[in-house]
């Protein structure tokens, strides 16, 4: 599996969920996106592997995922104000933009 290249669709398809909703703070979230795959990428590699593998199940898998939740901080949008609930509703769709890539790519 070549990881390089899932996160560089991974990249992609986040950067396209920003597209429309968040255009005015669109280099600002993707810097954040940025920094938040490169805090998660050792810990993605590793949980990809192992749902590749089969050692873990894709539930497990989403339950990882979605511990990873709070790394990705959107100051962008906190500091322009944006409601939480807003920034809640990006932060999942994050989240599982991630885990529909890994299973397309698995």
């Amino acid at each position: 599996m070549d990881i390089e290249k899932l996160l560089k669709e991974l990249k992609a398809q986040l950067f396209a969920l920003l597209e429309g909703n968040f255009n005015e703070f669109k280099p600002q979230l993707q810097k954040e996106i940025t920094l938040f795959l490169e805090q998660s990428k050792d810990k993605l590699t590793r949980w990809t592997l192992l749902l590749a593998d089969q050692s873990i199940t894709k539930d497990e898998f989403e339950w990882l995922i979605k511990s990873q939740k709070d790394l990705l901080t959107l100051k962008a949008l906190q500091t322009a104000g944006i409601s939480k609930i807003r920034i809640n509703n990006l932060k999942n769709s994050i989240i599982q933009t991630i885990i529909k890539t890994v299973f397309m790519v698995i």
